[in-house]
């Protein structure tokens, strides 16, 4: 595998989520990316804030074991570390996410110092604390980064015109069907809702939509790839699908796969995610049937 000329700088929440059958499970959408793609050799520094507590001490074990990059991970003496109730609803997950929690407040003065080129991946749930907002407008008024931004609407903990103003001006977007429509609640079809966003955004559009699969479209023409997943035989549960799509379409853009092929190992990838508990696995067989499959760094 070829050296990517980015590193993927990965913001935002780490937490734990708590399933109805007891289990315990590392996650939050950035997390979940950063920790993909350092099992695909792609040496994601992830930017977030724990707790000194007992979870955040199993955090800083976590990425340790799996070797990842902890230089960008930052201590709350004040606030514990994140955690999520998980519920299911007719095969859903729904989540309750506890708020003033140490990813909240990331301290831009505590951020790494960074030289090199880097791709910068943030989603919008961790922006609903000021302290994390002025982090994150912190590195990006610092560095020259592309930026992927992955929007992820928790009610209560998000506002229409701040999304808005989160969306301008990044290179890549991902949402899905149903945070197209909140976001846009005027527009009468899909195609309206992408038609705003394509005036924000100045690469690509990644549109998720669950079982129907996904769709990708270049701003600049407005051509379109898509892909529909197959039938998952064992599904266990549907969480941190999108986050593992989305991890496989940045390591694509970073080792400049063509557009099909990034599609066609995203959706295989999050096809095999929703057949495991929760939205990572520690087990390193688990990802080594993909990065064989696909000639990267074993």
């Amino acid at each position: 595998m070829s050296t990517p000329n980015m590193r993927p700088l990965i913001f935002g929440e780490v937490l734990f989520d708590h399933f109805p059958d007891g289990s315990v499970v590392l996650g939050g959408a950035p997390f979940n990316v950063a920790w993909h793609l350092h099992a695909f050799g792609l040496q994601p520094l992830m930017v977030s804030r724990i707790g000194h507590d007992q979870l955040g001490e199993k955090v800083e074990a976590a990425m340790r074991s799996w070797g990842m990059d902890c230089s960008g991970l930052q201590k709350d003496p004040d606030h514990p570390t994140g955690t999520v109730e998980v519920q299911f609803d007719e095969g859903e997950p729904a989540y309750e996410i506890v708020e003033n929690v140490a990813y909240d407040f990331i301290d831009p003065s505590q951020l790494p110092q960074l030289d090199g080129q880097w791709l910068l991946y943030h989603g919008s749930l961790a922006l609903r604390h000021e302290s994390s907002a002025l982090a994150l407008t912190s590195l990006m008024e610092r560095y020259s980064c592309c930026r992927f931004v992955d929007i992820n609407l928790r009610p209560p903990w998000w506002q229409r015109d701040r999304v808005i103003q989160m969306i301008e001006g990044a290179d890549w977007l991902k949402l899905n069907q149903a945070e197209l429509a909140e976001i846009f609640p005027e527009t009468a079809t899909k195609e309206e809702g992408v038609e705003k966003l394509t005036a924000m955004i100045s690469k690509q559009i990644v549109l998720t939509g669950g079982e129907q699969g996904a769709t990708v479209i270049e701003v600049h023409d407005g051509n379109q790839c898509s892909v529909v997943p197959e039938r998952a035989s064992s599904v266990v549960d549907t969480v941190g699908a999108g986050d593992a799509f989305c991890s496989i379409f940045v390591a694509g853009q970073l080792l400049e796969w063509p557009l099909e092929v990034t599609m066609q190992r995203a959706q295989a990838f999050a096809s095999a995610i929703v057949c495991i508990r929760g939205a990572t696995s520690q087990e390193r067989g688990f990802y080594q049937q993909f990065t064989r499959a696909w000639g990267l760094k074993d």
